[in-house]
């Protein structure tokens, strides 16, 4: 805001030893007298404002979200139930009795939770835990039947009565969740207009209180707005990534503070920025934190994927004759290969990761896994061998000792990829994924050769 007052003026008439020991409040007082009342009625309306934003937000975190969770959880408990009592109908095992009994309880663990958030009087988590007892009821006849060998009526039974009670749990409680996502909805709906309110209304409050103290503000005016200019300087310095940027503003007052706390919070966003990226400092591919995201994005979506874990076998043995900084060469060369690959076999939307050390990751579709596994597996099997010295690679091993002392001979690095898709399995989280490719991994790893292995077994 330009003053019709020259600014060399108005730097002559500001007391600056004085303005520096008050605050921006006594500031006010000095200077815009005319505003204390409006002043009061934009810091009343805010307050008044911020109370309301807090109880929706405070709805959102402490009842629906709670009850979206709960609700998860149950869905989770009910389907892994049903799946054991078709299990324990075919198997007739006592321990997949236990499991239906485990799964139960976290059923009722999380129905406890959800009366907690909704209250113990809710007609739908009461009838929730009715209809959860029949169904648990219905489970032990069909076990006693079982046991006297009425198998024709315990089967009865799962296809009848137990079946029914448990599409009727799922539809209770799906409904449930759809009831707090939607009332998460209308409350995140609510903040947004009561937040642009707010807004609108504290905005022209102050623009009256400048008009009303024009012309007794000016000198204020001009010793605050002075600091609000570098604080803009340094907010776009932040925008656009120097989180060191030091607006230099000495006052006491409040906007020295907030220039102080922005100086603060810029040594607090550069880990911050570095930690969200969570690139690998070697090969500058993203890490675990953003693999497990990328990967639980996927398996959200319901689309077709492929989970490629990729990993070097005999690495450990060629850095220990060559050494780390060898080694780091054969990983970046390695991460350069499988980067170009997926680039130049997959598709746009390919996600390549670098878990740490020599362990890799691709996510991909199922169309294109084999092109993109084949072609890092060519690729690296034909540099692989420069990486070696001229009697190894006449060898085509290396000569060491384990462990025990005994002598050895390790081949030269091959390179294994274990796939796990979820055309024919439902997955249904990051370590699920995980640890079916661990599996995968440990008998591609046998195999004395370069080679993927892909994941055909079904869900049960």
């Amino acid at each position: 805001m330009k003053s019709p007052i020259p600014s060399a003026l108005l730097e002559f008439l500001t007391p600056h030893r004085l303005f520096a020991q008050l605050t921006i409040a006594r500031k006010m007082l000095i200077g815009y007298l005319m505003m204390v009342i409006l002043t009061a009625m934009v810091i009343v309306y805010a307050l008044a404002s911020l109370q309301r934003l807090n109880a929706l937000n405070r709805e959102i975190v402490m009842v629906d979200i709670p009850i979206q969770e709960a609700a998860d959880k149950m869905l989770e408990a009910i389907a892994a139930q049903e799946t054991y009592e078709k299990r324990y109908l075919i198997l007739h095992g006592e321990d997949l009795r236990s499991l239906f009994r485990k799964r139960g309880k976290e059923f009722e663990s999380a129905l406890t939770s959800l009366q907690q958030t909704a209250g113990k009087a809710d007609s739908r988590s009461e009838s929730i835990g009715r209809l959860h007892e029949t169904y648990n009821t219905l489970f032990s006849r069909e076990v006693g039947m079982i046991r006297t060998g009425d198998y024709d009526g315990a089967a009865e039974i799962s296809k009848g009565e137990l079946k029914n009670s448990f599409e009727k749990l799922l539809v209770m409680i799906r409904d449930l969740s759809a009831q707090a996502k939607q009332s998460q909805e209308d409350r995140m709906k609510s903040i947004s207009r009561t937040a642009t309110a707010a807004f609108i209304t504290t905005a022209i409050l102050c623009m009256l209180g400048i008009l009303l103290g024009a012309l007794s503000s000016m000198v204020v005016t001009h010793h605050i707005f002075s600091s609000i200019d570098k604080l803009a300087v340094a907010t776009m310095h932040v925008a656009e990534g120097d989180f060191h940027y030091d607006p230099q503003i000495k006052a006491d007052d409040e906007i020295g503070a907030l220039a102080q706390a922005f100086l603060v919070m810029g040594k607090r966003l550069g880990p911050l920025e570095e930690m969200y990226l969570d690139a690998s400092p070697l090969t500058r591919l993203p890490g675990g934190i953003a693999i497990e995201n990328v990967l639980k994005r996927r398996i959200e979506s319901k689309k077709s994927f492929a989970f490629c874990v990729i990993d070097l076998d005999n690495f450990k043995v060629f850095n220990d004759r060559y050494g780390y900084a060898k080694g780091n060469v054969v990983i970046k060369e390695t991460a350069r290969i499988i980067d170009t690959a997926a680039k130049a076999k997959g598709t746009p939307e390919d996600f390549v990761g670098h878990v740490g050390g020599d362990d890799f990751v691709v996510i991909t579709i199922p169309d294109k896994m084999r092109d993109v596994c084949g072609e890092v597996i060519h690729v690296f099997d034909s540099c692989v061998p420069a990486f070696y010295n001229d009697e190894d690679r006449r060898n085509g091993f290396i000569s060491g000792k384990n462990r025990q002392g005994q002598k050895m001979q390790y081949p030269l690095m091959t390179i294994s990829i274990a796939i796990v898709t979820n055309e024919q399995r439902n997955l249904t989280n990051p370590l699920e994924a995980s640890e079916i490719a661990a599996e995968l991994k440990d008998y591609a790893k046998t195999i004395p050769s370069s080679l993927y292995v892909v994941d055909k077994r079904r869900s049960v």
